[in-house]
């Protein structure tokens, strides 16, 4: 059996808005579709991925 064991993901920095309108994102897995209010996020190489509202806010902590 595999030894388990318990991380935390590392503090790397993304850039973020809260769309207000009806989008289509091109990621790295293909075109996700982010509706009003949830939140655009753009990592440090460039990738963009959409994140509901309810995740983002137990997930992300705005830092400015």
């Amino acid at each position: 059996m595999c030894k388990k064991f318990k991380v935390v993901k590392k503090n790397i920095p993304v850039t973020a808005y809260q769309t207000t309108k009806h989008i289509d994102i091109k990621t790295l897995e293909g075109v996700m579709h982010a509706n009003p209010g949830d939140w655009i996020l753009t990592g440090p190489k460039g990738e963009r991925w959409p994140v509901k509202k309810n995740i983002f806010d137990l997930t992300y902590k705005i830092i400015d």
